[in-house]
């Protein structure tokens, strides 16, 4: 898991160096004696790691990691403290055992590069570190302590056209200085964007580069990546550049403006086979509604043609999209909001079954999921009500009226809700 949430303060720790000008191991001395002051200890130099392919250092020396924030297939994010000076961070932890092939060291090894290559952009998380020991990876981040994107929207109740078309400018702002650095991100999605604290005017972070690749102009990719709801029908036939990415964020402002993805089926296949349609539904509720202006730039934006689809920059001058634009400042219909609420428990409810299915869960997170089941079963019939998942899921920290549960437990289950990287028929990853 990507997700990563900013600490406070500006001063940043030694560690936070890039790798091609850090010292590995320089901020650990033995006994705490100065180089000058203490004999030479002839300690052989450490080890080099094979994923990061430089010297191996111990993440602990310099950070105390401490609860856990979130946790995927390949990794799990810690709140971590930097020992010197009380700063605040986010560690994902990569355990080696699992990278399997040499692909899935590469994805490592590039989101490393990635990451580093796009420091000190203000709206993408910024990487401080990166270490490797005998067992794991470790990436050190800004710790966005904001939360996701849809949790703050759902929070404040209440939003408008113009505050979806803000919060559009910010990511495509994010993802036209990634495509002006050669960089494309291959997997934006809500979730994918972070606040950085909890202030009302807290900045938007991009983050999660995992799939990430450099590119070159006129460069064409082959692999499937990304996640189910927001793949581009090029990535599914397998050549595809840049322009996948503004297909992804068409998705995101469509769901922002109605509160459902615009593709949507029972299966991953089925999502897949309603993205390769390309058919988008702007006559039921609440686009009748939905001024012109947005209704010409998502369906820009979501052109099956990538040759045709709005660049970044084009975006960016939508008269919809501009400060003071087209965009109305009036409230969007409550529908949506109770929409957006769904989708994202849903997602939230029913990733964790897939991970299960997937494997993508430890014997520990399994038993507490069959825990959260049997909490929510309170007359152990071994099936959930209405109102047993309402009372279960609100104690899990999402409110739902019984109207909602009710709709959440007939909707068809998202099977592509998590995340999809076949770069073969055989090697997929989950979130």
């Amino acid at each position: 898991m990507g997700n990563c949430c900013a600490g406070s303060g500006d001063a940043e720790p030694e560690a936070a160096a890039d790798p091609s000008t850090r010292r590995a191991g320089a901020s650990v001395q033995a006994g705490g004696a100065s180089p000058s002051s203490a004999p030479a200890q002839n300690k052989p130099p450490a080890a080099i790691g094979p994923v990061l392919g430089r010297p191996m250092e111990d993440v602990r020396s310099i950070y105390t990691v401490g609860k856990e924030l979130g946790r995927g297939q390949f990794g799990i994010t810690s709140l971590c403290t930097h020992k010197a000076t009380g700063q605040k961070f986010a560690c994902k932890t990569i355990a080696k055992r699992k990278l399997s092939t040499k692909e899935d060291v590469e994805d490592v090894r590039r989101e490393v590069q990635i990451m580093y290559h796009l420091a000190g952009q203000p709206n993408i998380v910024e990487l401080k570190g990166a270490y490797e020991d005998k067992q794991s990876v470790h990436l050190v981040m800004e710790l966005c302590a904001g939360g996701e994107l849809f949790d703050r929207i759902i929070a404040k109740g209440k939003y408008t056209e113009r505050a979806a078309a803000a919060l559009l400018r910010t990511i495509v702002e994010i993802i036209h200085t990634c495509h002006s650095l050669g960089v494309i991100h291959r997997d934006l999605k809500p979730e994918n964007f972070l606040l950085l604290s909890k202030e009302e005017d807290a900045p938007l972070k991009a983050t999660d580069f995992g799939l990430s690749v450099f590119y070159k102009q006129g460069e064409v990719f082959k692999d499937i990546v990304g996640s189910a709801y927001y793949i581009a029908p090029e990535v599914l036939k397998r050549n595809y550049g840049p322009e996948a990415d503004i297909w992804s964020v068409g998705v995101i402002v469509y769901i922002l403006l109605c509160g459902v993805p615009p593709f949507w089926a029972e299966s991953e296949h089925g999502i897949f086979n309603s993205i390769l349609r390309g058919q988008i539904d702007f006559s039921s509720d609440p686009w009748p509604r939905i001024s012109p202006g947005a209704k010409d730039l998502v369906r820009k934006m979501l052109n099956s043609d990538p040759k045709k689809r709005i660049s970044a920059y084009d975006v960016l001058n939508h008269p919809w999209i501009k400060e003071d634009g087209e965009a109305p400042d009036t409230p969007l219909d409550n529908a949506v909001m109770n929409r957006l609420k769904q989708f994202k428990a849903m997602n939230q409810f029913k990733k964790a079954a897939l991970r299960v299915i997937a494997g993508c869960l430890s014997e520990e997170e399994i038993r507490g999921l069959k825990e959260m089941f049997k909490s929510m079963d309170s007359d152990n019939s071994g099936t959930i009500t209405v109102d047993e998942l309402r009372k279960g899921l609100g104690k899990q920290g999402t409110k739902l009226t019984e109207a909602e549960v009710e709709q959440l437990m007939e909707a068809p289950t998202p099977t592509g809700a998590g995340r999809s990287t076949t770069r073969s028929s055989s090697r997929r990853r989950c979130t």
